[in-house]
């Protein structure tokens, strides 16, 4: 079976505090048997303020939606954007702030492209709402700024 290439969407970085920015473009590919024509729609992760004297980790969610017009199995990956799946970071210039992003709410699976430890997720339908879950954790003592960080959302199908 001839899968159809994998092409990334590529995303430009945030201009608030702490925003983790996922930005996709609709895709047109061709399944062997029926064309489908898929979009992605994506809710980028603004984690807000830092506050580095808290002992809590800050958490965010985003969505990436899936709509196609025929029904479709599809896998969505994210890239390590401006560090490793292990440890994504944001930057303000040279400074920056570790997190991670999780396919999970109870934040264990860490949502990449199926590499270094990370998973990719599945799906199918003709609209679906996968909620991507962000957290930055507490202890960092990070330079006062904006930070941000761009990941890039490749949709299979």
């Amino acid at each position: 079976m001839n899968r159809p290439p994998r092409r990334p969407i590529a995303g430009h970085p945030a201009r608030q505090k702490l925003a983790c920015l996922l930005v996709a473009m609709g895709m047109l590919a061709m399944a062997p048997l029926q064309a489908a024509t898929c979009t992605l729609s994506v809710q980028a992760l603004d984690f807000g303020n830092y506050d580095f004297q808290s002992s809590i980790d800050l958490d965010s969610v985003g969505h990436v939606i899936v709509t196609c017009d025929v029904s479709s199995s599809f896998t969505i990956a994210l890239s390590p954007g401006g560090g490793t799946f292990a440890a994504r970071t944001m930057q303000n210039g040279a400074y920056r702030l570790n997190y991670n992003l999780y396919t999970d709410a109870t934040q264990t699976m860490v949502w990449g492209d199926g590499s270094g430890g990370s998973t990719v997720v599945g799906g199918s339908g003709t609209q679906v709402d996968q909620t991507v879950y962000g957290k930055a954790p507490a202890g960092q003592n990070p330079h006062i700024g904006i930070y941000s960080d761009a990941i890039t959302v490749t949709l299979t199908f």
